[in-house]
């Protein structure tokens, strides 16, 4: 009898210190370019705005995108190899590249990061030098890595498409929906995973805020926000999220 009390004792104790124990928060890891990540100041990204609309007492936010970066040399630079080792299920990937894709790939300094247009499977071998051969595929590809490889992990893979740039064209701004934009919907589409239409929710305000409004956020160029247009486009990111009413990181949005 007593030996039965002592094991029902110690399973108790061993049950509710189980039960104390602080639970893993899920964290959303998000990879991309300059646009989403930039320490050059006054420019700025939306990733590091997007955890003032995220409740981050109950989710983390870890933001590993590099300016300069494609899809091809965030993989390249095994950037991607350190995020795809630490996801677990349940943590969330949120993807958003293509203002560093366009260049044709070569082994020149202007080709160092472009991909192949489109979502094909199609490839191109380039030797640079001492028997190092890169095969560089499509943009659709490198994405289609991203996500596959994610939810391998048990990872929920999110694609966005790109901000759009301070860029007007008879009073309204230029998309990315016959190219970048398209591609990452339909990658998103044959994946079977959410999509954010970033570029296009954006636009949308750009277009009411007009070209001298819009000006205001882009202090040195076309393409890089400062916080007050990177606060603009994490607005817009958590606009896409509550959209994707399945998509479970909505529960983590302030004032949802």
């Amino acid at each position: 009898m007593k030996r039965q009390l002592l094991f029902l004792a110690v399973l108790f104790v061993a049950a509710s210190s189980f039960l104390l124990l602080p639970q893993r928060k899920p964290v959303v890891y998000i990879i991309g370019d300059s646009t989403v990540r930039n320490t050059n100041r006054p420019q700025c990204g939306w990733g590091e705005m997007i955890g003032e609309l995220l409740d981050t007492s109950k989710i983390k936010v870890s933001n590993q995108a590099m300016a300069g970066r494609s899809t091809r040399t965030f993989i390249k630079e095994k950037r991607w190899e350190k995020v795809i080792n630490a996801i677990q299920p349940g943590d969330y990937l949120i993807m958003q590249f293509g203002h560093n894709e366009g260049s044709k790939p070569d082994t020149s300094k202007a080709g160092y990061r472009g991909v192949l247009r489109g979502t094909g499977n199609d490839s191109v071998s380039l030797n640079w030098g001492d028997t190092l051969t890169e095969v560089v595929h499509s943009y659709g590809w490198y994405l289609r890595k991203f996500v596959r490889e994610a939810k391998a992990k048990g990872g929920i893979p999110v694609i966005c498409s790109m901000i759009p740039r301070n860029q007007f064209v008879e009073g309204k701004v230029k998309r990315a929906d016959k190219d970048f934009g398209k591609w990452a919907e339909e990658i998103a589409k044959e994946e079977g995973v959410f999509f954010i239409n970033l570029n296009a929710i954006t636009a949308d305000k750009y277009d009411v805020l007009g070209p001298e409004q819009v000006k205001a956020f882009f202090p040195g160029d076309h393409t890089h926000t400062n916080e007050a247009g990177a606060r603009v486009n994490a607005a817009s990111v958590a606009e896409g999220i509550r959209l994707l009413k399945t998509l479970t990181l909505n529960q983590y949005l302030k004032n949802n």
